[in-house]
């Protein structure tokens, strides 16, 4: 087994950073070599096989991105980042493990949905990857199957108050799925949006004439995210479910997140560098000679993008800040413009919805602590430590300390990172969301489970490192 010693670095926690060398033994970490330790004043760099200089740099938890979507169908294509492709990029950025959605469409079983993640997964993957389950016909059989998701190490699932005719689910059938959910401790993820409403109100627009990608994020106003997120905590406390609100944007449901984790639910929230950067004016103002008008195309996702003039954005950033809202995830479900993006030529509700940013989740919530928004031990809060213990990883993934696997990045606040096609892009994608972004910091070497996956902008991995995680129950629950 290899042993590498990370040296000279400050090693940076959710509570706070000291100045220690990080000693891995194979896959896990054995020792955390603070001034005063038992093993500081012996050599030992002499008696490891590797060193790896930290000298200025920062040593984090690898990163997890808990909301992910490699090769979902969607909209008549499918997401263009295989779990290859997709893993790779994650790696580049910073990122050491994801959770994924398996798929249960309507009249499948969950079984089937699920054993077609594992086998499209499988073997494929850069770095450590687990599942979250889409419960996507709520019927006995997927009730009774639900409840064996923990023996399969999924202890989360999916539901959709969006999306009429595809995954979508009426309060009926959120009621029964959110009482296994208190039975077994599964954690209710939920995509929170008034669907029926959105169809009415983009069908008007579309026999209005106003069919450009920017009335996507029109007909998705925020009183049809907020009012969603209202009616899941309403059913979560009927039913007294632990609650998981994805990708949050309208700073209205925040309002209503905060509001019951206030009176003591089990209620939390995740948002999306998208939200927090990206705005409906952006895309309202984005044209080019190739694409006109339907270059807003490249920013259409769900929830939308919100209007700056609004303060959703800074809200969102605050809510960050003062724990309203627990976790930045990136959502990444990339399609590309060519074939795919394109469908929805003449019609935004054909525009396959989603953004690629695996990639740059951990440089883009570093820029944050750049600016000020969010503390250094924040950002590792926010990024790795909370993703661990909100979906059952945490003291294996999340954190330096002995015994954790060593998903270990040594990143370079001195560096830079120019975000675009042509410079850091590695997701298959044939544009960036982020083109032109810069980066006041620069991921430096990336370890998984005890291997260098990345040094030198150089991906050194190889295709099937990544293990499939079977993970706890939340740890994070009130």
């Amino acid at each position: 087994m290899t042993t590498t010693l990370i040296s000279g670095g400050t090693v940076v926690s959710a509570t706070g950073r000291v100045e220690a060398d990080v000693l891995v033994d194979g896959e896990r970490i054995v020792a955390v070599l603070q001034p005063g330790s038992e093993l500081m004043g012996t050599d030992v760099a002499a008696s490891v096989d590797r060193v790896i200089d930290a000298t200025g740099k920062y040593v984090i938890p690898g990163g997890i991105d808990a909301h992910t979507h490699m090769q979902l169908p969607f909209g008549g294509t499918e997401a263009s980042d295989t779990f290859e492709s997709g893993t790779r990029a994650a790696a580049h950025g910073g990122t050491t493990s994801i959770i994924d959605f398996a798929v249960q469409t309507y009249g499948q079983r969950i079984e089937d949905g699920l054993a077609a993640w594992h086998e499209k997964a499988g073997g494929n993957c850069a770095i450590d990857y687990g599942f979250h389950q889409i419960v996507g016909d709520v019927n006995e059989a997927s009730l009774a199957a639900m409840r064996k998701l923990p023996d399969e190490g999924i202890t989360s699932f999916k539901m959709f108050m969006a999306y009429p005719g595809v995954f979508y689910s009426d309060d009926a059938q959120i009621l029964r799925a959110m009482q296994v959910s208190r039975d077994t401790g599964l954690l209710t993820m939920m995509h929170a949006e008034n669907g029926p409403a959105i169809d009415v109100l983009a069908q008007q627009l579309i026999d209005e004439g106003k069919t450009d990608p920017h009335y996507h994020g029109i007909a998705r106003a925020w009183e049809m995210e907020e009012e969603a997120t209202h009616r899941a905590i309403m059913l979560a406390k009927l039913t007294g479910a632990p609650l998981y609100v994805v990708h949050v944007s309208a700073k209205q449901a925040v309002e209503q997140l905060a509001w019951a984790r206030d009176r003591g639910q089990n209620v939390y929230g995740e948002t999306c560098p998208q939200y927090l950067y990206l705005s409906l004016e952006d895309q309202l103002g984005a044209k080019s000679d190739e694409w006109g008008a339907f270059e807003g195309a490249k920013w259409v996702c769900s929830t939308p993008l919100r209007s700056r003039a609004e303060g959703h954005q800074d809200s969102m950033w605050q809510a960050l800040r003062t724990n309203d809202l627990q976790m930045v995830s990136t959502d990444h479900c990339p399609f590309c413009m060519k074939d795919q993006k394109e469908l929805g030529l003449g019609d935004f509700r054909k525009i396959p919805n989603g953004i690629g940013s695996i990639e740059h989740r951990m440089d883009l919530m570093y820029q944050g602590v750049v600016t000020g928004e969010i503390t250094l031990e924040r950002w590792v809060e926010l990024t790795s430590t909370t993703p661990a213990r909100m979906f059952g990883l945490y003291g294996t993934k999340g954190v330096i300390q002995p015994g954790a696997d060593a998903d270990i990045v040594v990143y370079d606040p001195n560096g830079h990172t120019s975000i675009g096609l042509e410079k850091t892009h590695h997701m298959n994608m044939d544009y960036s969301a982020w083109e032109g972004y810069e980066i006041d910091g620069k991921v430096d070497t990336v370890m998984s489970r005890g291997k260098v996956v990345v040094e030198d902008d150089t991906y050194v991995g190889a295709k099937g490192d990544g293990r499939f995680l079977k993970r706890g129950l939340s740890q994070y629950l009130i």
